[in-house]
Order: structure tokens, then C-alpha cells, then sequence
């Protein structure tokens, strides 16, 4: 029975043209009815509470790691995209390690979402994450944030995606949103991992392969040596390689993501099997790639759009719930024009209205130099341009031209200040102004509540004026 059916001739399913995403006509649409779906629209980054509700171990050390907003509202994000989350690996009294890690679900599903983390034991988070993070944790998140991600339309929909180790949590969130939508539409993936045990979601995308008829999974064991019953594919990427499993290469738009040094040969090879710069995307934190800059406009879009469109998530979001039936039961998170309000969770208490009212303490940040700090006229001075800035902690002073990020010239000086994609979206570069006014384009590095105690990242951020900085 099992071979009659297996020798049963299926037809191909006929499809509409290309891939849509779900949002993209409620997007574009100005009719009411489409309007209360717009809560479901990827707007801009958020600031957002998430609970951990399940945890998932994958092949090649990777963990993931499914979360729900604790406000009861979906995160709609586009595939590719990641989200910067606080840590409290240093305990719950100290300040959050902000990392940014990609989204590996689809948003076709966004109720609930997944980060799938690689633990690296030589890490500060990786390893706390891993051990430490269990369902029932709840964490600071922002976004969705990032430009490497799939259109929202596209009429020929042929793609070629490239991943390296880890670099395959947000091609895994590209390969399951395609699988999940309806349209034509032509993928081959190139994987390549350490060993042929290593590589996380092989269940899934061998799945997928085998009844999406639209996408090809091959593998790479890189350089390793070639185990038995191994039927992949050996040895580092290469022109031929590209050849041989995207022969119309040229044909297709490219996204890749995994080490720098295999972005940068995919970039070489690429170029050699006639991929024009404009069809390649490439999760690139550290280079000068054209990402960064789309990193850049899109993030200042969203603050250029931020208010209105929060108006619209919040008249949308109010619609949506006052159409559902109340037999739904659905809960139903609050929303102002700012977006979704946070449950504080603090108990109701009677007030005796006799008694006197409390004395509402200040709260608001000492940004001045304490008593007894150094006087930074004693410092050195070193550097050329028409600012200062001044180093508490090393005790320099810095010349600075008002073009020039503030991270480069301070790391020039020999100030010490960590840093690590020099882009304005890991957070590892923050440090405390304690007085003058700087200009800052970060990519979701740093929260608001950070920002509004003084703190700022130098590697994206230009002085306005002079300046005293806590460093």
C-alpha cells in the first residue's frame, strides 16, 4: 500500500504570482475594515516586556528560546529582522547586558516569536542565557529592528541564501515565512556548518524540502573531512559550488549571513558568477556595507513616522478588539497613542484621605560632575578640531571635529571604552554624559530610559557642543 501511493503521480499546486506578505495590502489599504489589522503591520522598533515560554534545543549549540509579549500583543516584525534584549547576567540589581540576536520564527505566526542563541563559551551571555534562561523569565526587549530582511512584495520571488553556523537563524525565519505563505516562488539554500551533526533545524529544513517543492536545502561540511554516509556537499564556498547548486545565480537575490570572513568571500564569489551588488544582502555589524546605511535611513524613518503611526497602532488596536465576539475571550493589553502600556503590577491599596500626601522623590538623573571631581582644565590635551571633549575617568582632554563619531577619537586618545559592532546596535560602547549635547543615530542599541539618564553610544554618536564624559 505504502509503495502504491508512494508511485502515485502528484500535480504541481498552481499559485498565485510571486509572495506578499500578509501585511502588506492592509499596509497600503485607506478602507476601514483593513484598518484594525494594522496592529499587526511591522512598523518601527518597540519597547517591549517578553516572557520565555518554552525553550528548544537545537544541533550545533544553539538553543532557541519562544517568547510572548507580556502585554498580550503580537510582535510583527519582518523575516530577517532581530531584536536587542537585556540581560541581567550580572544579577537583577545591576545594569542589563544588552545583546541583539535575529528572530528565527516567522512573523506569520507572531504571537509568539523565537530567538535561537549559540552558546559560546568564552561569551559573557551566551553562557547565561543557556543556563539561566527558562520559561517563565520575562525580559526587556526593542525592536523589531534591521534592513536585512525579505521584501514585502516580490513579483519573481527567486532567491539564493547563503549561511554559515549561526548565520542561519534569520535565513530560518526567511525559509519558514515562504514555506508559510501561498505564491510562486524559486529558494536554494547553501549551509554550511563544522560537522555533520551541527547543523541546527536539518529536521525541519529537510521537511520543508520535501514537501515545498519551491525550495532546495544543500549542505557544506566546510573544509572537514568527508564522514561516512555523508551525501552533502565538502570544502569551502566556492565559485564552483555557487555553480553547481544556483546555476542561474545571477538570476537571484541574494541574502547571506554568518562570519565576517565568509561574508566577504560570498561577496567575492558572488561577484565572479555575475551577482550584481545591488541583488546581495549580507547581515554585516562591522563592515561599510550598504546594510548599514539601510540600517540607518530605516531607523531614522521610524523616528521621523514614530508618533503617527503609534496613533494609528493605537485607533487600530482598539478597533480590532472591539470586533472580536466575547465568546473569544481574548485579553486585551491597553494602547494609548505612545502604543502598548505596560502592566505595572503593583497591588491596589486604599488611601486614607486624612493622611498627609508623600513627598514624591527626584527621581531625575545627576548628569553634573560630582564634588571633588577633577578639573578637566588640568588635563591633557590631544587631538585636533573645533571641540573638547573631556574624559573624567582617564583624565584627557580630546580635540574633535563636530563630523567625527565620538568612540574613534576617544579610542585614538587611549581611552578605554568596549566596543563591538561600531554601529550603534550591540550597546557595548555605552557610557554617561555627564554634561553637553551630542547628536546619536543608533540602530536600537540603547532604550529610552537610558537615553534619558544621560547614557549614549560614542560609536554612533557626534558632539554638538563640548562635553564632560564619565569614561
Amino acid at each position: 500500500m505504502i509503495e502504491l501511493l508512494a508511485q502515485t503521480a502528484l500535480q504541481e499546486p498552481q499559485r498565485i504570482r510571486g509572495l506578499e506578505m500578509p501585511w502588506n495590502r492592509v499596509m497600503g489599504s485607506t478602507e476601514a475594515p483593513a484598518r484594525a489589522a494594522r496592529v499587526l503591520g511591522p512598523w518601527h522598533p518597540q519597547e517591549f516586556m517578553a516572557e520565555c515560554v518554552e525553550t528548544v534545543p537545537e544541533a550545533g549549540g544553539l538553543m532557541t528560546f519562544v517568547f510572548r509579549r507580556c502585554d498580550g500583543a503580537p510582535l510583527a516584525f519582518r523575516p530577517g529582522q532581530y531584536v536587542n534584549i537585556a540581560f541581567p547576567v550580572n544579577g537583577e540589581d545591576q545594569d542589563p547586558v544588552d545583546r541583539s540576536y535575529s528572530l528565527s520564527s516567522s512573523p506569520t505566526e507572531p504571537w509568539t516569536f523565537n530567538v535561537s542563541i549559540k552558546r559560546d563559551p568564552t561569551g559573557l551571555v551566551s553562557p547565561w542565557v543557556h543556563e539561566n534562561l527558562t520559561p517563565g523569565t520575562v525580559l526587556e526587549m526593542l525592536g523589531p529592528v534591521g534592513a536585512f530582511h525579505l521584501p514585502d512584495a516580490d513579483r519573481r520571488a527567486r532567491y539564493l541564501f547563503l549561511a554559515a553556523g549561526a548565520g542561519i537563524t534569520p535565513i530560518m525565519s526567511m525559509v519558514r515565512t515562504i514555506h508559510s505563505l501561498p505564491g510562486q516562488a524559486d529558494v536554494v539554500v547553501l549551509y554550511h556548518g563544522a560537522e555533520a551533526g551541527g547543523f541546527a533545524f536539518h529536521q525541519e529544513l529537510a521537511y520543508i524540502a520535501s514537501v515545498d517543492s519551491r525550495i532546495k536545502v544543500f549542505y557544506s561540511l566546510g573544509n572537514r573531512s568527508k564522514p561516512n554516509g555523508w551525501e552533502g556537499l565538502t570544502g569551502r564556498l566556492t565559485a564552483a559550488m555557487l555553480n553547481e547548486i544556483a546555476p542561474d545565480a545571477n538570476g537571484r537575490q541574494v541574502y547571506a549571513c554568518g562570519p565576517e570572513g565568509y561574508l566577504n568571500t560570498a561577496t567575492e564569489l558572488l561577484g565572479k558568477v555575475g551577482v550584481d551588488d545591488t541583488s546581495i544582502y549580507m547581515e554585516f555589524f562591522t563592515g561599510d556595507r550598504q546594510t548599514i546605511l539601510e540600517y540607518q535611513a530605516e531607523v531614522a524613518l521610524a523616528v521621523d513616522i514614530a508618533e503617527e503611526i503609534a496613533e494609528e497602532i493605537a485607533l487600530s488596536a482598539e478597533d480590532y478588539y472591539e470586533s472580536q465576539p466575547t465568546a473569544f475571550g481574548l485579553y486585551e493589553p491597553g494602547y494609548n497613542a505612545e502604543g502598548t502600556l505596560k502592566a505595572t503590577g503593583l497591588p491596589l491599596e486604599t488611601l486614607d484621605p486624612d493622611a498627609p500626601c508623600p513627598e514624591t522623590p527626584d527621581t531625575s538623573p545627576d548628569l553634573g560632575p560630582e564634588p571633588g571631581s577633577p578639573d578637566a582644565s588640568s588635563f591633557d590635551t590631544v587631538g585636533t578640531g573645533s571641540l573638547t571633549l573631556s574624559f573624567i575617568r582617564t583624565g584627557i582632554n580630546v580635540r574633535i571635529d563636530p563630523t567625527e563619531h565620538i568612540l574613534g577619537a576617544a579610542q585614538r586618545a587611549g581611552v578605554r571604552i568596549g566596543a563591538n559592532c561600531k554601529e550603534g546596535m550591540c550597546g557595548s560602547c555605552k557610557v554617561v554624559k555627564l554634561s553637553g549635547e551630542i547628536e546619536m543615530n543608533h540602530q536600537g542599541g540603547i532604550r529610552a530610559r537610558e537615553i534619558e539618564a544621560g547614557k549614549f553610544l560614542p560609536c554612533c554618536s557626534t558632539a554638538r557642543t563640548n562635553m564632560i564624559i564619565d569614561a
